[in-house]
């Protein structure tokens, strides 16, 4: 989550959380946040899939190394000219006490809104806002563009599997790696770039990753 905010301040560009839910020991669970600027989902829509961690974890005593992994997935915000179905008798919309920063006032009123969308399962969180009715619209924003998302990627597999593509660019492929030891290097494996300046990466410098994929997966007729 960091480098990517931090590569969004590097652009200009305007972010804002709409769920956070921390770990149950450490970290970040799960984090759900847009990101307003020029071209902002043609850049990011790179970033989607898994990115591999190895590092020595902070937290074994014992300092062994250790793997995890992220899961990332950009969506594009929806416009409205766009018509995506969604009937009330395929929600569920439940609200709760807000979790996250925002002082006394989300402790005490059930401004958090959760949907479930119960024919694809899907679940759109948004706690961030003071306003059960401002969380509620985000919310469905959110899902609206998850709805679209899926339906495009549908369509997409059904022509794969008619015209045999091989080439799989897809959420759920680990595209990259972040070693930080026994070496320190970031490996993209679609595109094979190499950054040997792991904290410069971490640190939100990603263009070069972006940059590279786009034009080795982006054709332009």
């Amino acid at each position: 989550m960091r480098m990517y905010l931090r590569w969004a301040e590097k652009k200009g560009f305007k972010v804002e959380i709409v769920d956070l839910q921390l770990g149950e020991e450490a970290g970040i669970k799960d984090v759900t946040f847009t990101v307003e600027g020029p071209y902002a989902y043609g850049y990011l829509k790179s970033e989607s899939g898994v990115h591999r961690l190895v590092r020595i974890s902070p937290f074994d005593a014992n300092k062994r190394r250790h793997t995890s992994f992220a899961a990332v997935s950009v969506l594009p915000e929806i416009e409205d000219n766009i018509h995506v179905e969604i009937k009330d008798e395929d929600i569920r919309i439940d609200t709760f006490r807000a979790s996250g920063a925002g002082g006394q006032h989300v402790n005490k009123v059930s401004s958090a809104v959760r949907i479930v969308h119960i024919p694809t399962g899907i679940i759109v969180t948004c706690q961030t806002e003071r306003s059960q009715h401002r969380n509620r619209e985000i919310a469905m924003k959110i899902l609206r563009s998850k709805i679209y998302a899926l339906l495009q990627k549908e369509k997409e597999d059904k022509i794969k599997s008619i015209t045999g593509d091989k080439k799989e660019i897809a959420w759920g492929s680990q595209i990259r790696s972040y070693i930080l030891h026994p070496y320190r290097l970031v490996k993209d494996h679609r595109t094979d770039v190499e950054v040997y300046n792991v904290e410069d990466v971490l640190d939100g410098n990603i263009d070069i990753f972006i940059e590279t994929f786009l034009k080795k997966f982006t054709s332009i007729s």
